[in-house]
């Protein structure tokens, strides 16, 4: 097994480099390792749909960044209190075969005093509470197995993160989380940092082995036009959503307005918008401006911006609107 060093914090580099050494870079160990982690990120399983699984506008004020894995499985949190870690080797699996591969991550927990325990889906755990998450797929004649690891991650921000934002449910989320789920930090037998911690799951996995890959210069350049082509585009991450139906509704001094939309592919196919509120535009132009934009608020933005101003509703400004319809 090699280990292949990476502190890059960016998620769209890291599931680019994963992409990279199992599509281009033909390393001579039958086993790649790395242990990783990103600045605060959603990442979304291969097969959902992106809008309905977080809180998008949440996600923008924040800076969280959103990416789709190449693995099945749901959308989970990290930060930089949480650890990745990935294992790619050589030969597709002939089924999903999660234990091969979390044995040694209970090992190194075990070694550091944490009984943690495999619950035979996806996750682990540790006095039943959750503290990762597990995915895995066949790419290219390799497997690729990857999986988190909640260190002393931001819980409330994970909430926030994956729900509706409104006060009343984010606290019970907060406390359903904090009953469901578990921080590896609690559980050490000595206390100690994110970076010590690494050190020794490092160690730990690689069983005194050495054989280390550094990425060089034309390596990196590769792995950021990866990511940038496939990781970064808004194609990938939400055009890639199955079909869907949505209804946004705001409630303001001018009235209601609800919007109804049918999604597929991430573009606007069709819309219609009830209420009680007033306007001095045709309805049925604002519709058509929508059907065919990509749902992003960047998108609406442009397509809306000439046709609405903030006078174009009573009450109700451009601003509001965009808030309402996404």
């Amino acid at each position: 097994m090699i280990y292949v060093d990476n502190n890059s914090l960016n998620p769209y580099f890291n599931f680019a480099l994963e992409y990279y050494l199992i599509t281009e870079k033909n390393l001579p160990d039958d086993q790649v390792f790395i242990f990783w982690r990103t600045s605060p990120t959603l990442m979304v399983g291969k097969y959902q749909n992106t809008l309905e699984e977080i809180n998008d506008k949440y996600a923008r004020e924040n800076n969280i960044h959103v990416v789709r894995r190449i693995t099945g499985g749901g959308t989970i949190y990290t930060d930089p209190g949480s650890w990745q870690f990935s294992f790619i080797t050589r030969g597709k699996a002939e089924q999903i075969d999660f234990y091969k591969y979390i044995t040694p991550v209970l090992d190194a927990l075990a070694k550091m005093g944490v009984q943690a325990e495999f619950n035979s889906r996806n996750d682990l755990v540790i006095k039943g509470k959750k503290f990762s998450g597990n995915a895995q797929c066949t790419l290219n004649g390799y497997t690729l197995h990857h999986g988190s690891l909640l260190f002393d991650c931001d819980l409330e921000q994970m909430v926030k993160c994956l729900t509706v934002d409104e006060y009343k449910i984010v606290s019970k989320g907060i406390k359903s989380v904090k009953e469901r789920v578990t921080n590896i930090s609690e559980h050490l037998s000595q206390p100690m940092d994110g970076l010590d911690f690494k050190k020794r799951m490092v160690e730990s996995i690689m069983q005194g082995c050495e054989k280390e890959y550094k990425l060089t210069e034309a390596d990196i350049l590769r792995i950021r036009e990866i990511a940038k082509e496939k990781f970064e585009s808004w194609d990938w991450n939400y055009g890639q959503s199955p079909k869907f139906n949505i209804t946004k509704v705001g409630r303001f001094d001018g009235g209601k307005m609800e919007f109804r939309l049918d999604v597929n592919k991430g573009i606007i196919e069709h819309c219609s918008i009830f209420g009680d509120f007033f306007g001095s535009i045709d309805i049925s132009v604002l519709c058509n401006a929508l059907v065919g934009c990509k749902y992003n608020r960047e998108s609406i933005k442009a397509s809306l911006n000439e046709l609405v101003k903030d006078n174009t509703f009573y009450n109700i400004n451009f601003e509001d609107l965009l808030d309402i319809i996404c």
